[in-house]
């Protein structure tokens, strides 16, 4: 008999249709059951030995939230057996409906030790406890998680244990994780946490990895992945990332007709094991990431969501060095301008932050130009030898990236028709704040912001507070400027002045949108484990 081993996942879903992501213990049919009648079936497909399913449920109806069971051959396996959490639910909105969006990046998923939880009570187990006890109240329409979903390369004590009982771990990495298998263990050790399982099964999820999903730092420059490609292990680790990435979380970001054109699905469910032709996909990313697209775009009625792949499409040759591949900037160009007026949001999801305090955003910039030669070779070597001792790989040192995304932005917000609002998500940097971009040369007439949110669960070092606190100061931004003089650096075609932040600690943010109206929440756990709300917004009035 078949078993639930991870899931259910809610991941796609529109007002009539949605998609529900298992995994099985063996091979077998998943069948999703709504209490009104809804549901679909699916078979089983096998990664590695594993044997996945992402059942389409069609017949939803515009307005309702019909409760669902799963099924594996028939034999029912959720909701478990004296859940203590109420039915999970499929919300099909109805139209003119408003969205709240809730997001936040780096949930490192340790489990507590003797009760004790050493980075603070998780903002999403949080969440969930809150909606469980209360199901009628205020709950996201969807989740966006914007990277470190597991977290590579720094593991848990029992996950630890776990691996030194397959390999030694005194041989590199060590620790970290090598292979497929390891990074099923990673999945487990996150989504069965039972606040997470039960959340992540009732309100639907989108999701992009970062650096940690892989390894700290991934692809800062050609330099780095020479070394890395040197090492006897990275090849296996990236391919491993990269199909259990496209397994667990890519597949659930598209709709069912885009599944339908992807040859890597087809080929997967043309054959009794799918692992070759996930690892063929692997490869072709590896090797040239134009091919391969792993940014996307959902529309939420009149909410524009456009993710990016700010990892594994970069460019990293120094003379071409770019965040987006040409491909892949000419593809986002176009979901951000395509059908003008058809939205009244515009999200950009980006794991890294555009805007970043002041003082950063100027060192990335002259590393940058320190590194593409800007002042011969010494300081060539030097920049990149600082480039990755302190995680200089942002949208700043990208230059031609960010002024690229800042010239997209500005059209879309410029456009007779345009949006009331463009908001760029993003995470990595372990705090939030809110920052609001201007153009000193004439620009978007309606508000831009920079809205930051990290970690969901993770530990905030002081030096990192210390540091991103005086980063947005009147001396730091002196400094900058002298730096930027320095590389002889071109000025950034946007300013931005903080509005709110830098907050430290486990964190989510909110964005409830209706009609041309904005309103942004930001809450905190607490030495209570609840979440509390500090820092509330108008972003635009409607």
């Amino acid at each position: 008999m078949a078993e639930l081993r991870l899931g259910p996942l809610l991941r796609y879903t529109d007002d009539s249709c949605a998609t529900v992501w298992v995994e099985a213990s063996r091979p077998c049919t998943a069948r999703v059951r709504c209490s009104n009648g809804a549901g679909g079936t699916a078979p089983t497909f096998q990664v590695s030995g594993h044997h996945y399913a992402l059942v389409t449920v069609t017949g939803l109806e515009p307005g309702t939230s019909p409760s669902y069971e799963v099924f594996l051959d028939d034999t029912p396996v959720w909701p478990l057996p004296d859940s203590p959490f109420p039915p999970s639910v499929i919300r099909a909105p109805a139209s003119g409906d408003g969205v709240r969006v809730t997001f936040g990046s780096c949930r490192w998923a340790a489990p507590p030790a003797d009760g004790k939880d050493p980075v603070g009570a998780d903002a999403l187990d949080t969440l969930a406890v809150r909606l469980a006890a209360d199901p009628d109240a205020e709950r996201p329409d969807v989740l966006l998680l914007l990277g470190d979903q597991v977290y590579a390369d720094e593991t848990s004590e029992e996950t630890r244990r776990w691996l030194a009982g397959r390999r030694d771990l005194d041989r590199a990495p060590g620790a970290q994780v090598t292979d497929y298998e390891e990074y099923c263990r990673l999945y487990y050790e996150s989504w069965l946490d039972p606040e997470i399982r039960w959340l992540l099964s009732t309100v639907p999820s989108f999701m992009i990895f970062d650096d940690h999903d892989i390894v700290d730092d991934w692809n800062t420059s050609a330099a780095w992945l020479a070394d890395m490609r040197a090492t006897d292990w990275w090849q296996e680790r990236l391919m491993s990332g990269l199909m259990s990435y496209w397994v667990h979380q890519h597949l659930g970001n598209l709709s069912p007709a885009e599944l339908a054109d992807d040859p890597t699905w087809a080929a997967v469910h043309a054959t009794a094991d799918g692992t070759d032709a996930v690892r063929a996909l692997a490869e072709r990313a590896d090797a040239d990431s134009a091919p391969v697209r792993f940014s996307y775009r959902r529309d939420f009625g009149r909410v524009r969501v456009v993710m990016v792949d700010s990892r594994a499409a970069r460019v990293l040759a120094e003379d071409h060095r770019a965040m987006l591949d040409p491909g892949e900037a000419g593809w986002l160009r176009e979901q951000v301008l395509s059908g003008p007026g058809s939205y009244d949001h515009l999200l950009l999801g980006t794991s890294l932050p555009w805007l970043l305090p002041h003082l950063v955003h100027d060192t990335e910039t002259w590393d940058a130009a320190l590194c593409a030669g800007e002042r011969g070779t010494r300081w060539a070597r030097f920049g990149e030898y600082l480039r990755r001792r302190a995680d200089l790989e942002h949208w700043a040192a990208f230059p031609r990236s960010f002024a690229d995304l800042a010239a997209v932005i500005a059209e879309a917000g410029s456009a007779p028709d345009a949006p009331a609002s463009v908001c760029v998500l993003s995470g990595d940097v372990h705090h939030g704040y809110v920052a609001r971009a201007s153009w000193p040369s004439g620009g978007p007439g309606i508000p831009v912001v920079q809205l930051t949110c990290s970690p969901v669960h993770n530990s905030v070092p002081l030096m990192m507070r210390v540091g991103f606190r005086l980063g947005w100061s009147a001396p730091a931004r002196a400094l900058g400027r002298l730096l930027a003089r320095h590389g002889r650096c071109e000025r950034p075609p946007v300013t931005w002045r903080k509005r709110g932040g830098p907050w430290f600690g486990n964190q989510l943010m909110t964005l409830t949108l209706r009609a041309r109206a904005a309103h942004l929440r930001l809450e905190r756990t607490g030495p209570d484990t609840a979440l509390h709300t500090v820092h509330e917004a108008e972003l635009t009035a409607g």
